[in-house]
């Protein structure tokens, strides 16, 4: 009986001890991922820390300098409007792109980011009105390059820029956020606000708005006018996170209710220019499968002995999308023709 009491006594005091073994591990572990976790905390946070070497005075300078479109500036905007029409004209890339290390038009819209951070009104109504010089300036000379023109074609480096997706808008997010975090910095990453330009294409969707307008064809001129209006405003948009983080001083203070009402206005204002890219989106999706599917197709069962196709047309549309073929050779028979059409349905 009594060794019966003595085991059952060596069992309890196992059970204990097992019991304080794993506590001991339990905070141990704890204390090795609150180790962790803090270690890789302060290293994120020193080595993506963007508030030191911030220039808040050298950057509002710069913007305020940047935004004003008279004398030269207006000049610089003519010419790089030419030259990007002629680009687009021309289905030239490296002239697109020289116009767009030329062109002076991030200023205006840095300083609209700028003025609704810094709660700076007379700014606002500033960088609006050079805003709007900025897009009639580009609108007028576009329009007229592209009226005297005589090549009137649109190429495919024009159609591009008529149909914005909300990849756009996250270009132009990024690209505001990497233009902004350039910019300020004390020792002002020079290479950064031409990366922008370039990268977020500013410049070629109001040449294309000039060109619609030219040549009357008005869906040209939404969609390249819509895609310009994408850029500029998520440009802002990034433009005005950033000055927020990086804590620019407030030039006037509104009270808390106003404050709300216009980052009110502000996201429904950027809901109702995203929702149709969204939409142009998922057309644009649409269209990029059936093309697809086509091609593997035709590609895996348009072959027959004796029978070449000459060309290939592939049409999409919301109602039929057509593959329409055109061939040479032997005759494709009836029996075959109608195995094909019941195959297309295993491609969509």
């Amino acid at each position: 009986m009594a060794e019966e009491n003595d085991s059952d006594q060596q069992d309890e005091k196992d059970q204990i001890a097992q019991a304080h073994g794993d506590a001991e591990a339990k905070r141990t572990l704890r204390a090795s991922i609150k180790g962790l976790y803090e270690g890789v905390r302060d290293f994120l946070g020193h080595t993506m820390n963007i508030a030191d070497d911030t220039n808040i005075e050298g950057t509002v300078t710069a913007i305020k300098r940047d935004m004003v479109f008279r004398g030269q500036n207006v000049w610089i905007l003519i010419c790089s409007i030419v030259v990007a029409s002629v680009g687009l004209n021309v289905n030239s890339t490296a002239v697109i792109i020289g116009a767009m290390l030329i062109s002076p038009l991030m200023g205006p819209i840095l300083a609209l980011g700028l003025a609704i951070g810094t709660n700076d009104w007379e700014l606002l109504k500033r960088a609006w009105k050079n805003f709007g010089v900025m897009v009639v300036v580009s609108l007028i000379t576009s329009t007229i390059y592209f009226f005297i023109s005589p090549l009137s074609d649109a190429q495919s480096e024009l159609l591009a820029r008529t149909r914005p997706t909300f990849l756009d808008a996250m270009i132009a997010s990024f690209g505001g956020l990497a233009g902004i975090i350039g910019l300020s910095r004390r020792n002002n990453y020079s290479t950064v606000l031409p990366g922008v330009a370039i990268a977020t294409a500013l410049m070629p969707p109001l040449c294309t708005a000039g060109y619609g307008i030219a040549t009357l064809q008005f869906e040209y001129f939404l969609g390249a006018f819509y895609l310009f209006l994408i850029n500029s405003i998520f440009i802002s948009g990034a433009t005005l996170v950033v000055v927020k983080y990086l804590k620019f001083p407030l030039v006037s203070f509104i009270n808390t209710k106003t404050e709300r009402r216009v980052r009110l206005y502000m996201a429904l204002s950027v809901i109702v220019v995203l929702l149709p890219s969204g939409w142009i989106f998922y057309d644009v999706v649409r269209e990029t499968v059936f093309i697809r599917n086509a091609n593997r197709f035709v590609a895996e069962n348009i072959v027959f002995e004796g029978t070449e196709i000459l060309t290939k047309k592939l049409t999409y549309n919301d109602s039929v999308p057509r593959i329409d073929l055109y061939m040479m050779g032997e005759p494709i028979s009836e029996e075959a023709q109608m195995q094909l059409k019941r195959t297309m349905l295993k491609y969509g």
